[in-house]
């Protein structure tokens, strides 16, 4: 006797790869679909996006000491259009923009534990605070080392260019 097996109406599924695959297939579909109607800001531990229409309200001011005749002074900067009170500002958000990576402070400060050349700058210091690229800013510069005259040398003209520029990283 020949059984003849119909699978469209046996009892029981048959699990051959091709349909294993395509059953596979269909739930990392629905999966990914469910995934992306999640907002990334409701995504735990990741940062929310940066948009351009939310980066109107990009706000510094920023205080420089000791830097000499002309460059001491507190200045007002906004970005997006650029404008304030700084002598550049359409140069200093530039230098914002170009310094501006995701997952990056703009700001920080030198690492811990940095090797850095044991040269002096000068005694100019700034202080910069406000908004940026909608997270909060407040920031100390200084020129003590061949490290902290790196990471003030990044922001010209943010902060104003006193030469003897660093070559290399921080």
């Amino acid at each position: 006797m020949v059984q003849v097996r119909f699978p469209l109406f046996s009892s029981a599924p048959r699990r051959t790869p091709r349909r294993l695959l395509l059953l596979g297939g269909a739930a990392a579909l629905s999966a990914l679909v469910a995934l992306s109607a999640v907002p990334a800001a409701a995504s735990p531990g990741a940062p929310p996006p940066v948009r351009d229409e939310g980066r109107a309200g990009d706000h510094l001011t920023v205080t420089v000491l000791h830097a000499g005749a002309g460059r001491d002074g507190t200045y007002e900067l906004y970005c997006r259009p650029a404008g304030g009170s700084h002598p550049d500002a359409r140069g200093a958000c530039g230098a914002l923009e170009r310094n501006t990576r995701w997952g990056r402070d703009t700001f920080a400060p030198v690492p811990q534990g940095s090797v850095c050349t044991m040269q002096y700058g000068g005694p100019a210091t700034a202080h910069v605070t406000g908004t940026w690229a909608g997270r909060p800013v407040d920031a100390e510069y200084d020129r003590g080392n061949g490290c902290e005259i790196a990471r003030w040398d990044r922001l010209v003209p943010l902060l104003p260019d006193l030469g003897g520029r660093v070559r290399g990283r921080a």
